[in-house]
Order: C-alpha cells, then sequence, then structure tokens
C-alpha cells in the first residue's frame, strides 16, 4: 500500500482522521495535565506520580481486556464507546478537587487509552493484511505525532496565560477533542468487526489458539516490551539526565523533541515499509538494536563532556534514539501481526498491547537503577538490555522465516 492511496481506503481514512482529532487533544492533556493537578488543584509531585504509577498498571490490564473482547463483541461499537469515555474522563480533569477524584481521572483515562489501542489495533489486523497493516499502523503513528504536536501548541495558550481558568478552558477543548472523535469512527465499516462476533462454537468460546499458549508470541511480546522501554527514555531519562547530570541549556530537550517528533512524521512510513516479511522485520530490528545501544553511549559520555561537546553528544544521541525508535516499532508490528492466529487477532493484540503498557509502567524504575543512578556505566547496561533484547527478536523473526520457507520447499 502506498501512502499515496493510502486515503482511498475507508478504514484507514476513518482511523486517521480519527487519531488526529483525538491526539489533538491527547497533546492537551499531555502538556497540561501534571502542571494544573500540582499548580492549580495543588496536589503534591509525590501524589502526582502515584496517580500516573495507578493509572499505568490499570492499563495493563485494560490493553488485553480490550483486545480479547474484540473477538467476542463488535470492535467498532467498543471503540466508539471507550473514545467517548476517554474523552469525558479528559474533560473531567477540569472537575477534579483532590488526590481521590484525580485518582479516579486518570484510572478511566488510563484504562479507556489503553483498551482503545488494542480494540483498534485488532480493527487494523482484521481490515488488511500483509504490507498494508503494517503502513496503516505507520501513518496512523505519523499523524498521532502530528496531531500530539498540534495539541501541545494548543497547550502553550493555557501556559503562556497562565490563570486557572486558562487551563480548565483548554483541557476541556482537549477533552471535547478527544470524545467528539467518536463520530468519525462510527464510519467503519462492519467488516472490521471478527466474523465470529455472533457464531460460537458449541461451548461458547472463541475458535483459534490463546496467545497464552503460544510460547513463541510471547517471546516475541516479552522482547519487544523490554525494548519498548525506550518510551520511557525518552519521557523521563533523558529529561532528568540532561537537567541533572549534563552542562547542556534546558532548552535543548525541545530541539531534541521536536527532531524526533520530525524524523518519526517524515520517516516512518517508508522505512516501515516491507517488515511483514520475516526477514525484513527481523533485520530493522536488529539495526535499532545496534542504533539504541549507540544512542546509550552517546548519551552517557554528555554527562563528563564541556558544553559544545555535550550538545553534540546529546544531539547525536536524539538521532540515534529517533531511528532506533522508527525501526523497533516497524519490525514489532510486523512480527505482531504476522506471528498471530488470525482467529484470535484481538487476544493477540491485546497481549502484545499489554507488554508495552508493562513497559510504560517499569520504565522509570529501570531507567533510574541504571542510567540514572550510575551514571556512563549505567547507560552502558542499559544499551546492552536494549541490543539483547532486539537480538532476540530478530532471532524469533528469522526463525519463524526459516519455518515458513520450509513447507514451501516440500511442496
Amino acid at each position: 500500500m502506498r501512502l499515496a492511496t493510502t486515503f482511498s481506503d475507508p478504514v484507514l481514512r476513518a482511523l486517521t482522521v480519527a487519531t488526529l482529532v483525538a491526539t489533538t487533544g491527547r497533546g492537551i492533556s499531555l502538556t497540561l495535565v501534571v502542571l494544573y493537578l500540582t499548580l492549580v488543584v495543588g496536589l503534591p509531585p509525590a501524589q502526582v506520580a502515584l496517580l500516573f504509577t495507578i493509572g499505568a498498571a490499570v492499563a495493563v490490564g485494560a490493553s488485553y481486556l480490550g483486545g480479547r473482547l474484540a473477538d467476542r463483541w463488535s470492535a467498532r461499537r467498543m471503540l466508539v464507546a471507550s473514545m467517548v469515555v476517554t474523552g469525558v474522563a479528559l474533560l473531567c480533569y477540569v472537575l477534579v478537587t483532590g488526590f481521590w477524584s484525580a485518582l479516579a481521572v486518570t484510572v478511566v483515562v488510563g484504562a479507556g487509552i489503553a483498551w482503545s489501542g488494542s480494540v483498534r489495533a485488532a480493527i487494523i489486523a482484521r481490515a488488511f493484511s500483509g504490507p498494508a497493516r503494517v503502513t496503516s499502523r505507520a501513518v496512523l503513528r505519523m499523524v498521532t505525532n502530528i496531531g500530539i504536536s498540534l495539541g501541545a501548541g494548543l497547550a502553550a495558550v493555557a501556559l503562556a496565560v497562565g490563570s486557572p481558568l486558562a487551563y480548565r478552558v483548554v483541557l476541556a477543548v482537549g477533552g471535547v477533542a478527544y470524545a467528539a472523535c467518536a463520530l468519525l469512527l462510527t464510519r467503519l465499516p462492519s467488516t472490521v468487526d471478527a466474523a465470529r462476533v455472533v457464531e460460537r462454537s458449541a461451548d461458547g468460546t472463541v475458535p483459534g489458539r490463546s496467545p497464552w499458549r503460544d510460547p513463541r508470541y510471547l517471546a516475541f511480546t516479552a522482547l519487544a516490551s523490554v525494548f519498548a522501554i525506550q518510551f520511557g527514555l525518552a519521557e523521563v531519562g533523558v529529561p532528568l539526565w540532561l537537567a541533572h547530570d549534563t552542562v547542556a541549556p534546558e532548552f535543548l530537550l525541545s530541539v531534541m523533541l521536536i527532531t524526533n517528533t520530525v524524523l518519526v512524521i517524515v520517516l516512518q512510513v517508508p522505512l516501515s515499509r516491507g517488515t511483514h516479511d520475516f526477514r525484513r522485520a527481523g533485520a530493522v530490528t536488529a539495526v535499532s538494536g545496534v542504533l539504541m545501544a549507540v544512542a546509550c553511549v552517546l548519551y552517557g559520555a554528555s554527562g563528563g563532556a564541556a558544553l559544545a561537546a555535550a550538545v553534540v553528544l546529546l544531539l547525536a544521541a536524539a538521532v540515534a534514539h529517533a531511528f532506533a525508535e522508527i525501526l523497533s516499532q516497524a519490525g514489532a508490528w510486523g512480527l505482531s501481526f504476522e506471528l498471530a492466529d488470525p482467529d484470535r487477532a484481538g487476544a493477540y493484540q491485546g497481549v502484545y498491547s499489554m507488554g508495552f503498557s508493562v513497559a510504560s509502567l517499569v520504565a522509570p524504575l529501570v531507567i533510574t537503577v541504571t542510567a540514572l543512578d550510575h551514571g556512563l556505566a549505567g547507560w552502558l547496561v542499559l544499551g546492552g538490555l536494549f541490543l539483547a533484547s532486539a537480538v532476540g527478536v530478530t532471532a524469533i523473526a528469522f526463525a519463524a522465516s526459516t519455518a515458513t520457507r520450509r513447507p514451501a520447499a516440500i511442496s
């Protein structure tokens, strides 16, 4: 599927426009919620951190449950409902007055986002095949980056004004935008639902192999989830490292973030092509592991460097990190679809998404006990962890390729 003809498909067109609207709202909340809870509501930082830790823990279960139920119920209706609920919950941040109300909202938001992500992946698995699946995920990731950037720009209005009313108005806009995208998703055709939404076997179960009885898929998910810690590195580890362990100016973080966003928007789609093939997916994953290890070395080296050298090292690390992110996602998407049992697409995508939720939960701890606590030595350990996980995924991909070609050669 070429990008030029991508939007002729009604499923991807609906998902793309809805994703742009939803992630614009999400970009607003990502930028403002933490500051709103601390500066306006008055919660101490420790309580805010606890809120998001609990929200991430709830998201782990919601990721799998959403995918699993997408094999039993209408994925279209589930996705529409989850987007409405999540949008209303985001809107409710403006009503938060203390810890417990903030906890209720954060739990619903975390569960809703994780749930809808698994359901969306199940829809893609059913609506497309082969290269079109990976291209669709790449397009949606590109659009996600655009939407979050737009949302962050709108959030800047509240930050510039600085009043509680400004925060609440812009947060409300974000919640409404997130919920409103559900209207666009009602255009999805019934073909994205599981073929057996109504039909059941005699005992009421869904046919196909359970992902929990598929050791190859579980191993792939575990290894891919280890590599997914790199998202936490970008969101938590690098900002803390730059601010406390290097002499680089803090505004450099914005430059690094913009660099990552631009590279993902421009390169995610072209660099994802062909990763529906096992060997191609394994090869790009191996390259991503090397690039991530290099990025960790560069990040670590910046800690003891002079100003100019630190800036150069951090920018080079950001570029290597961005390419590693793009390639690792491309390889993982292809494998997450091609290694799965098509009769249980939702359950398999739920397990895969659950792995990423676990990575989000443990990433701050892993990054702290390695890079942030031990400097360059810790960065080297972290880089080795990324490289080892990438090698493991590559081995699974190459083994799957060999197993697939062997029957064809015999016949």
